[in-house]
């Protein structure tokens, strides 16, 4: 099978209702290498319409954090970096490039954890992440200079503009997902993370709904920018696929935007720190 429904998932093969549900996946073919400056939205918007895929109502686009960032020029060149005493310190420590760990700092409110190899902190958005978000792979080189990638400046506001720009081109309100893999405290493994969104409720409260038993439930509420997220990483990968943007269809939602900052536990209700 070759072209766009080579990669598409289907949570069924009986077509949508109330008595057979499914969400489709379908992963965007044809994005190019994403440069600073360049406009994603129609970049997106293109490969929208060039796989035949005009948003419906409900439908969410998940795009990594990565084409976001790159879009938007977030890089640092390791080799303008001054390395601080404590960075120095921690990079002898963990075996790391003493500039990367000054990056990473500089991104972080606090360090968390640290072995060889990896630092776990809380990102300045509020976000746990190994290596405060700070990332190497698929990041071109400036010449023989080696740089590193930063998570966007304010992913929520990114997906904002995508979500304003996307609703106007198609005449649709097309959710925005941004999305990280992340791992995970006391399971091995990376899954997709919402980092930003809109046109979507990132934290939908079920808070009082009856269960099937009419017992009104006391303190549910779902990640549902991250079940979105972990959803489209199935067809996004990890390594070489060259699939960032992910259009998620079929989805039965229902409820108020809500960004992905609401996803944040308060500190103050943070019984693992």
């Amino acid at each position: 099978m070759s072209g766009p429904a080579s990669r598409r998932w289907c949570a069924s093969d009986n077509a949508l209702s109330a008595d057979h549900p499914a969400i489709t996946l379908v992963a965007l073919p044809g994005i190019p290498a994403i440069r600073p400056g360049d406009d994603l939205a129609r970049i997106l918007g293109d490969a929208l319409e060039a796989a035949a895929l005009r948003p419906r109502h409900g439908d969410v686009l998940v795009v990594t954090h990565k084409i976001v960032s790159k879009a938007e020029g977030r890089y640092v060149s390791l080799a303008e970096i001054t390395p601080s005493p404590r960075a120095r310190e921690l990079a002898a420590a963990t075996g790391k490039d003493p500039a990367l760990v000054e990056v990473i700092l500089s991104e972080s409110r606090e360090v968390l954890r640290f072995r060889p190899g990896l630092i776990i902190t809380e990102h300045r958005l509020g976000i746990v992440l190994a290596n405060a978000g700070v990332d190497q792979s698929n990041v071109p080189h400036d010449g023989d200079e080696p740089r590193v990638l930063l998570l966007p400046k304010d992913p929520d506001a990114s997906s904002a503009a995508l979500h304003t720009a996307l609703q106007e081109r198609f005449r649709a309100p097309v959710g925005v997902v941004v999305s990280d893999s992340v791992g995970r405290a006391w399971r091995h493994g990376v899954v997709g993370l919402a980092i930003g969104a809109a046109g979507v409720p990132a934290l939908l409260d079920l808070r009082g709904k009856r269960d099937l038993d009419s017992r009104a439930l006391q303190v549910t509420q779902v990640g549902l920018a991250d079940e979105i997220a972990s959803a489209a990483q199935l067809l996004m990968g990890e390594a070489n696929e060259g699939r960032p943007a992910v259009l998620v269809r079929g989805l039965p939602w229902q409820g108020p935007s809500l960004p992905a900052a609401a996803l944040i536990r308060e500190r103050a209700a943070d019984l693992f720190r």
